[in-house]
């Protein structure tokens, strides 16, 4: 029986010998991470650079930005070694570093895009009490608790698997993640399952039922209200809806592939599946919200133009 003490190492095992195409996918994950980087510092910057903006809905859209650039740098500097590298190996240290990073990021996304839900709902349904209800000290401190009660969360989860007696050290995916580790526990994972279902219910579940909830509140508000209202609710609510089932379709492909073992489905296509709720979310943001909230978009030409222009 080998025990979690004399595991130095986890193998990825999902890496296939790529021979020279290996240099070309480094350079296509290279130019994804490069854009998203650039993409949500851009967003960052115009939100934080202008008072116009700071209000509590681009705040928590600044957070969101904040938000994806961590959990993208949390894999993808990561996949740019491992493409290269012949050896897929990674320590037990860095393996649990990984999983509080991105465990952390799926937490802090569902929860800031329930915080950006319930906004939307204050400002559509409660319009006279918004000032008062959701003010700049409120979203800070909302924001702050997102956070912390991500890390925390996932540093307990961490400490349940860590002290885990271990049969193998061979995890069949291209980054590391917590429920393989404890599919090689040799000993009782009772209290890991079970932590596990709660994380889940409070961290994913209920955000996304509130969700749902303050959604169906502004649109029977919408449909009983003036064109003026439906058109507001639909312009501001639009992207965060479309990011909400894009992250959402993106982690349930992780669970049925973490879960299942989907032998039919191409390994390269597993691959890309695995990696789409950490890789398109954070491209996929910007995007929207760039595209979709005015104020936004409008200061980001301005901004580009001007660099252009003096460049």
């Amino acid at each position: 029986m080998i025990n979690s003490t004399q595991v130095s190492y986890f193998t990825l095992a999902a890496y296939v010998d790529t021979g020279v195409f290996k240099y070309l996918y480094f350079m296509i994950i290279l130019s994804l991470y490069m854009l998203i980087v650039c993409a949500n510092v851009l967003l960052i910057v115009v939100i934080c650079m202008n008072r116009s903006l700071h209000e509590p809905m681009y705040l928590f859209l600044c957070s969101l930005f904040v938000n994806e650039l961590f959990g993208s740098t949390g894999l993808f500097p990561f996949l740019l070694v491992q493409i290269l590298s012949d050896i897929h190996t990674v320590s037990v240290f860095f393996c649990f570093l990984q999983i509080l990073w991105l465990y952390s990021y799926v937490c802090v996304e569902f929860l800031n895009l329930f915080l950006m839900a319930y906004d939307r709902y204050l400002a559509i349904c409660c319009p006279l009490q918004y000032n008062t209800r959701m003010t700049t000290k409120k979203v800070a401190t909302l924001i702050t608790v997102t956070w912390l009660f991500s890390f925390l969360a996932i540093l307990v989860l961490i400490s349940l698997s860590a002290p885990l007696q271990l049969c193998g050290n061979i995890i069949n995916k291209v980054y590391c993640g917590n429920y393989h580790i404890v599919k090689l526990a040799c000993s009782d994972t009772t209290i890991n399952n079970i932590y596990g279902l709660i994380y889940t219910v409070i961290s994913v579940i209920i955000p996304l039922i509130l969700i749902l909830y303050t959604y169906l509140r502004i649109l029977k508000v919408c449909f009983s209200g003036s064109k003026q209202t439906r058109r507001k609710a639909v312009s501001t609510c639009t992207p965060h809806l479309a990011s909400l089932l894009n992250f959402s379709f993106g982690c349930c492909f992780q669970i049925l592939l973490s879960r299942f073992e989907l032998s039919s489905l191409p390994n390269v296509l597993q691959v890309i599946l695995s990696l789409y709720f950490v890789t398109c979310q954070p491209l996929f943001n910007p995007v929207m919200y760039g595209l979709n909230m005015s104020k936004i978009g409008i200061i980001c030409k301005s901004l580009l133009f001007k660099l252009c222009w003096e460049g």
